[in-house]
């Protein structure tokens, strides 16, 4: 282990925390990342490793408003249906992760023109959306429907595909589906809590006999770089998108995707 590793375990962390909540597709950067700085550890333990960090991160900024929602749940119907609505969207990506967990690691996470063309999808797709005149029904994510949070958990499932983006699709779904630019980012933080969380114990478990703990130090270094990055990010995050909407992120994914296209090819 040298300097060079411990610098780029804390450049793949302040990637995972920056990206994991924007609708850029962190596992998209940190794949790509990890092939062109030639950084892959046994099993992807880093690199599932370090989401914890990101997770962390965003019960930390949201512990008072999480710790209010459940105090409140017992005579507040809005707070039961938001709590509810967040379980109903999380369930199909638990179908879909556990039936289609092998290929999507085997096949899906070792294909990076896959995940470069993905990127530049994404953002043409952000994009559109963020310029498509939509009346928004839902202010509040609280006020959304369970329907609508079950129609923001099918589109969660195709994050499945490296490259799409969990916060992308969810988001998507959110603004097509009546939410405003705000609630869908904040529902889309919501969700991620349990989907991340499950995701990532599933993971480790399935993987458990490929797990290499042996870079503790690294693993450290990455885990802490990401939950800072995260935590500024999530309290910069919904002001941003209040006010300029998502047309950044399109461009910022079609300008990776493009340039890692061009690197693979050559």
């Amino acid at each position: 282990m040298t300097g060079a590793d411990t610098f780029i375990a804390g450049l793949l962390g302040v990637l995972e925390g920056l990206t994991e909540f924007i609708p850029v597709s962190s596992t998209g950067h940190l794949l790509l990342a990890g092939h062109f700085l030639g950084f892959e550890s046994t099993g992807r333990t880093f690199e599932v490793v370090i989401q914890l960090g990101a997770i962390l991160a965003l019960l930390a900024v949201y512990a008072a408003r999480l710790v209010d929602l459940f105090a409140r749940a017992p005579r507040d119907p809005g707070a039961r249906r938001f709590i509810a609505g967040v379980i109903v969207a999380f369930l199909p990506a638990v179908v879909v992760g556990v039936l289609a967990h092998g290929f999507i690691k085997r096949v899906l996470f070792e294909t990076p023109m896959l995940i470069a063309v993905m990127l530049v999808l994404g953002g043409v797709v952000l994009l559109v959306v963020d310029r498509m005149t939509l009346t928004p029904r839902y202010a509040r994510a609280e006020d959304m429907p369970l329907r609508t949070a079950f129609g923001i958990g099918l589109c969660q499932c195709l994050a499945m595909v490296p490259g799409v983006s969990r916060s992308g699709a969810t988001i998507v779904g959110g603004l097509l589906l009546g939410a405003d630019k705000r609630t869908a980012a904040e529902f889309s933080f919501f969700l991620s809590m349990p989907t991340m969380a499950g995701a990532v114990a599933f993971d480790l478990w399935k993987s458990r006999d490929l797990l290499d703990f042996s870079s503790l130090w690294l693993i450290a270094v990455g885990f802490v770089a990401a939950f800072v990055a995260a935590v500024l990010v999530v309290r910069w995050l919904l002001d941003f998108v209040s006010r300029r909407g998502y047309a950044l992120f399109g461009w910022w994914r079609i300008v990776v995707g493009l340039a890692a296209i061009i690197a693979l090819a050559l």
